[in-house]
């Protein structure tokens, strides 16, 4: 299983998770013309891409959906209540619904959980090829302890960090968009994400993801610090931050090991 990071960030997200039997897009918050040039750089075209699955419908994983979906004849994977978020129309004959859980080219289960975020139908997602997992938390004011089983010690964990909670409260934003961000339905600071996660992470975790990283409220070096320093008795795993205008190396995950593609 491989996971490329396109694009994180406030202005836009798109990840493409590649197994054995397929490639799917996560999220289609970046321009097609962008996608088509992250994909041209691996050697990719649209037509290889076998779906695409949505968190939930807010612009910044939706804004290329529009474009995208005149371009390809893939499959979109979404709830209802997605389903009546999106301000575009889609062709129902191209959605296919999703509910706890699926599994899709045999050996691909995709378990769906529900995320705290001011959308309608926001999940998150925990993909498993063979003995290989990734978990997938984006754009969540929490997340619900009832889900921490499911989700502890997989190998790659894409995970938002997206403000330092001091930036944030001494920052221009006005009082009701910080009290948005910093609510349940908000967004997850550096320091709940750092602590998520040290109860999460296990001995088959290699890496960790840090992902939509807030532009005005936060910083790749804050986000690092964070969870590096709750995790500092685990120097074994790796820890990236994901860019908003530059897509992050491709990670490969081979059963017991991860391999970084450049």
């Amino acid at each position: 299983m491989k996971i490329k990071v396109l694009a994180s960030g406030s202005k836009g997200n798109c990840s493409l998770i590649e197994t054995k039997s397929t490639r799917f897009l996560i999220d289609i918050g970046i321009t097609y013309q962008r996608l088509k040039k992250e994909l041209e750089k691996m050697n990719l075209n649209v037509d290889d891409i076998d779906a695409l699955f949505l968190t939930h419908a807010h612009n910044d994983h939706t804004s290329g959906l529009k474009v995208l979906l005149k371009h390809s004849n893939f499959k979109i994977y979404v709830n209802k209540d997605i389903i009546k978020e999106l301000t575009i129309d889609i062709d129902p004959e191209r959605i296919e619904m999703y509910d706890n859980l699926m599994h899709i080219k045999n050996n691909i289960e995709i378990s769906v959980f529900k995320t705290s975020h001011d959308a309608k139908g926001s999940v998150g997602f925990l993909i498993t090829e063979d003995n290989n997992s990734l978990v997938y938390i984006t754009d969540t004011g929490y997340l619900n302890r009832k889900y921490f089983s499911l989700l502890s010690n997989k190998n790659i964990y894409y995970i938002e960090s997206n403000h330092d909670e001091k930036m944030l409260m001494d920052g221009p934003y006005p009082y009701y968009l910080k009290q948005r961000i910093i609510s349940d339905e908000g967004h997850l600071s550096n320091e709940t994400t750092a602590k998520y996660l040290k109860k999460l992470v296990g001995d088959n975790t290699k890496y960790i993801i840090l992902a939509h990283l807030s532009e005005h409220n936060n910083t790749e070096i804050l986000a690092f610090k964070s969870t590096r320093e709750a995790l500092e008795d685990r120097n074994d795993i790796k820890i990236l931050v994901a860019k908003q205008n530059e897509a992050l190396e491709e990670i490969e995950v081979l059963y017991d090991k991860v391999d970084m593609c450049r």
